[in-house]
């Protein structure tokens, strides 16, 4: 891996293996007592370093790249039609007001004589979502690095997602949900491939 902060287990489970700086715990102390909390009572005196180990976990995509996480599960197949992993459940952060957004991630690509391992386009998807994001650059991002890494024929992100910077405070729309797509190649150039791939991943 690329960080100290990471590490892979055994079970191929990536795992922080160190917290975050003791200055993120002092600032963290600092804020509770600006919002007029007393950090020395009981409930909250281990509260900043939990913080400080939650945002390390909650930001590790930042010690990440595809690459790190694909290894070597690449494989030649000659496989033709479309590969499609539904429903990858997300967690990101926004970071206009740092709340986090969550829901869930649909992913195709149609090989081009190359396949990538299937628990590769999660770990991909959470390269990304573990930083501060905007979703539609989380879906692009996405989208690229898995171009970028099996060269297919096309790839197809979509995301739908609930922001919590939506629903606990501004407009506070409970029901709200932002859908975000990112195309590629023939997903894109393709009027058949695009509306099976939309078809498929918008099914229930």
């Amino acid at each position: 891996m690329t960080s100290a902060l990471l590490r892979v287990s055994d079970d191929d489970e990536l795992e922080l293996s160190s917290p975050m700086s003791p200055d993120m715990e002092a600032t963290v102390r600092r804020q509770l007592e600006l919002i007029g909390e007393d950090p020395d009572r009981e409930g909250l005196l281990n509260t900043p370093a939990r913080v400080a180990k939650s945002l390390a976990w909650m930001t590790s995509g930042y010690a990440m790249k595809p690459a790190d996480v694909i290894g070597d599960a690449l494989f030649e197949e000659t496989h033709e039609n479309m590969v499609m992993v539904r429903d990858i459940e997300l967690y990101s952060m926004c970071e206009h007001h740092m709340l986090p957004f969550y829901g869930r991630a649909h992913i195709a690509y149609i090989p081009n004589g190359t396949i990538v391992g299937l628990s590769k386009l999660p770990r991909i998807v959470d390269v990304y979502a573990r930083r501060l994001q905007v979703q539609e650059r989380l879906t692009e991002q996405v989208a690229q690095a898995i171009t970028d890494a099996v060269r297919p024929l096309g790839v197809g992100v979509v995301i739908e997602a609930f922001h919590l910077c939506m629903m606990m405070r501004g407009v506070q729309k409970q029901n709200s949900r932002t859908i975000t797509s990112a195309l590629r190649g023939v997903f894109r150039d393709d009027p058949k491939t695009r509306d099976e791939f939309l078809r498929l991943a918008h099914s229930r």
